[in-house]
């Protein structure tokens, strides 16, 4: 029968597509990873992997025992699941996940407390796009994730948080400055700075504005960025503008504020923003004291917005 350890191996191989890095992803040598690799395909009496391809590739056979292998860790990671969740108390390992336009903003404001209330759990915190952590929930390598949603996937469950609104973030002396509020038939114009692309956000941005998906605010120069700050400081020194969500905004000056930012008249674009997991879900304890403690941190005119004076801009495409 094969080991646990063999499996992991298995695993590690068919993600990182090379010995060497699957080894050290394991923390162990190259050769007793190969070996036990060999050791198992002999058992099975099948090749898993195709060595003469580069990368190496996982054959038509080997598919089906990756798959199964990823089944069986994923049980197996369930013993331990349960017997951690025999407490009453969170604790436990715990790996989440966040997209890259909520992190700067969101995570410092939860993540002291949830630390000193919470010593027995071990957060482990990763930023990814949200094509990428879609799958890394189906495949049950994280836990949870901080999201925009609706997902309208029916294998993960969504624990809505909150409402954040957008706003316009204009560069010094743009027309738009005169109007108190906007409307999107205002942001018409060809001169948004734009997230790259795999962005949720970047579409929201497109909505928002109802623009193609090419966009350039400099005829001669072509720039997109994985990073709101980036693009807001862009606007600020240069000319155009972006948008930016709520939490992004409070960290504004007043000063700042009145000279760049734009809010929006009623239905204000927004964005719903939720801790979603999977159906399979063990760590209830751990997930409810961090949606607890990611509650209690938000800013009070976040956490009083009702969904009725907003218009949620629909993350797919």
């Amino acid at each position: 029968m094969p080991t646990i350890t063999q499996l992991e191996y298995l695993i590690a191989v068919a993600e990182e597509k090379h010995f060497g890095r699957a080894a050290q992803r394991s923390h162990v040598s190259q050769p007793s990873l190969s070996i036990q690799i060999q050791k198992l395909e002999e058992e099975l009496e099948l090749i898993i992997f195709d060595r003469s391809k580069k990368p190496i590739m996982v054959t038509e056979e080997g598919l089906l025992i990756i798959e199964q292998a990823r089944l069986t860790l994923k049980e197996h990671k369930k013993l331990y699941t349960l017997a951690q969740g025999s407490s009453f108390e969170a604790r436990g390992d715990f790996h989440l996940a966040v997209i890259p336009t909520l992190s700067p903003y969101l995570i410092p404001l939860f993540l002291g407390e949830f630390s000193r209330h919470f010593p027995k759990v071990s957060l482990k915190i990763n930023e990814y796009q949200t094509e990428d952590i879609i799958k890394l929930l189906r495949d049950d390598v994280i836990d949870a994730a901080l999201l925009v949603t609706p997902l309208n996937d029916e294998s993960l469950i969504e624990r809505h948080l909150f409402y954040e609104p957008f706003y316009a973030y204009l560069s010094e002396g743009h027309e738009l400055l005169q109007k108190s509020q906007l409307v999107h038939e205002d942001l018409l114009g060809q001169d948004l700075w734009l997230l790259e692309e795999g962005h949720c956000f970047r579409d929201q941005m497109l909505k928002i504005c109802s623009l193609a998906r090419q966009n350039k605010v400099m005829e001669n120069v072509e720039f997109a960025s994985g990073n709101l700050e980036t693009l807001k400081n862009l606007v600020k020194k240069s000319c155009g503008f972006t948008i930016l969500p709520e939490l992004a905004v409070q960290e504004l000056g007043k000063l700042e504020r009145d000279k760049h930012l734009r809010s929006f008249k009623a239905p204000v674009p927004t964005r719903e923003v939720s801790l979603v997991h999977s159906r399979s879900f063990l760590k209830e304890r751990i997930i409810e004291s961090l949606e607890e403690m990611i509650l209690k941190s938000l800013p009070k005119e976040i956490r009083s917005l009702k969904r009725d004076d907003l218009n949620i801009v629909p993350i797919n495409t």
